[in-house]
């Protein structure tokens, strides 16, 4: 049952967070009148040594050593005394663990925001680089129209803008201090907690002590963010590994981000990608399974929580994994540029024909008929578009004039595209501008 309970062997990460907290509350504990000043300075040389510890990897971690929390007060009684019992007055591991997570939390969200921006600069330099680079764009994975390799490129840095407004919005619910609220009834001594919670670095204090100690909104919160940069990046990771396919030919992998078949000495295996994709499944099910932890239990703390730090630190890794390798393996990829011109095909200028017609003043469902009349008399007459004679397009409507074949051009197609958020050129760079906009404006705080 001991082995069954600790949780020192995934906990101990937090080893920093849990000496910063009692660094805090120790002081909180000597403003109080708590303790006299001697104890004071003992208690904090104490547990500054056990940092010392932790940090050059010399802290001994013992058999009764059930959680990180217990772990450090049990090291700091052999440094200091009976007055290292001290440090634990009116505070519970309740209190104590919340604490230490949200502090991680926050450590591990500044730390992961330069790689989310890192994979933003990433797309949007290479969409700004390669702006000349026609391709299909697709629906259903058909051929649907030509779009810019750029466009391309951006459809997936904007999801990403998306995400880090979608941290700063969690970042700023997780810097609430449930420190000071004891086991679940609250603080019995004159801890000053607004004073706790600043010198933590939290912007706020929890208002409820009940609720303090049993919530876990942050991480599930988290969680589901985590996973949804995911699913972003496995859309991402699906598009690459179709791309790098010889059936699509569009781009080509370093081989820092492929691997070789074991069997078949021809194979360039897209591992980096498919990783990411069968990634973004693991931790969808780290969410779930804790969204099944949480459902239903009772007020305030219960050990089901234990499941808590599990599943965040997992995620957590794993995420920081995922948006390295991306970066790495979009920046390092080549795109070829001629492959993905002669993917372009006519018949994805149907929608052209009748925006054409549109533009005479046929209104666009007459049109839309209209243009798959055309295209059956491509098929029929086994030819392109800007082969079919202009009086057999007469025949189909008199709109038809000499000008048609303007709009046999895959340029000009992606060029009338020139609303914000199209294709053409000028909306590919007010994209880019206001993507390296936010990148250079954002802020966690």
């Amino acid at each position: 049952m001991e082995k069954f309970n600790a949780s020192i062997s995934y906990d101990k990460t937090m080893w920093k967070q849990d000496i910063k907290g009692s660094i805090a509350y120790t002081t909180a504990l000597y403003k109080a009148d708590l303790l006299s000043e001697d104890e004071h300075r003992t208690l904090l040389n104490g547990l500054q040594s056990i940092e010392k510890e932790w940090s050059n990897d010399s802290f001994i971690i013992q058999p009764a050593d059930e959680d990180i929390h217990t772990a450090n007060e049990r090291r700091l009684k052999e440094l200091v005394g009976d007055v290292g019992g001290k440090v634990h007055t009116g505070r519970s591991r309740n209190d104590q663990v919340a604490t230490d997570m949200k502090l991680w939390l926050k450590d591990h969200i500044m730390n992961i925001t330069p790689h989310l921006i890192q994979l933003i600069q990433v797309l949007v330099n290479r969409g700004e680089r390669e702006q000349t680079i026609l391709m299909p764009g697709y629906t259903h994975l058909q051929r649907a129209q030509p779009i810019r390799w750029s466009h391309w490129l951006l459809s997936h840095a904007w999801p990403i803008v998306s995400d880090l407004e979608r941290l700063k919005s969690l970042y700023h619910r997780i810097n609430t201090c449930p420190l000071g609220s004891g086991a679940l009834a609250g603080n019995p001594f004159n801890i000053d907690r607004a004073a706790l919670s600043q010198h933590l670095g939290f912007t706020h204090t929890t208002n409820n002590s009940l609720h303090a100690v049993s919530d876990r909104d942050f991480v599930a919160e988290y969680l589901f963010w985590s996973s949804l940069v995911s699913l972003h990046l496995s859309r991402l990771a699906e598009d690459l590994t179709l791309f790098s396919s010889r059936e699509f030919g569009f781009v080509q992998l370093s081989d820092a981000y492929a691997t070789g078949s074991s069997l078949m000495p021809q194979k360039k295996n897209p591992d980096s990608f498919e990783l990411i994709r069968g990634k973004a499944g693991t931790l969808t099910g780290n969410l779930c399974g804790f969204l099944m932890v949480m459902k239903g239990l009772p007020s305030t703390y219960n050990k089901d929580l234990q499941e808590d730090k599990v599943k965040m630190f997992e995620t957590a890794s794993t995420l920081m994994g995922i948006l390295q390798v991306a970066a790495g393996a979009v920046h390092t990829l080549k795109v070829d540029e001629k492959a993905c011109l002669r993917a372009l095909s006519e018949e994805m200028l149907a929608t052209d024909i009748a925006y054409y017609l549109v533009k005479k003043g046929m209104p666009f469902r007459g049109a839309h008929g209209l243009a798959g009349e055309v295209t059956r008399l491509s098929e029929q007459l086994g030819v392109p578009f800007s082969n079919i004679p202009l009086q057999q397009l007469t025949k189909i409507s008199s709109l038809f004039t000499e000008d048609v074949s303007t709009i046999w051009n895959f340029e000009h197609s992606v060029e009338q595209y020139k609303a914000k958020g199209g294709t053409a050129l000028c909306s590919v760079n007010s994209q880019i501008t206001d993507a390296r906009t936010f990148i250079k404006n954002f802020t966690l705080k």
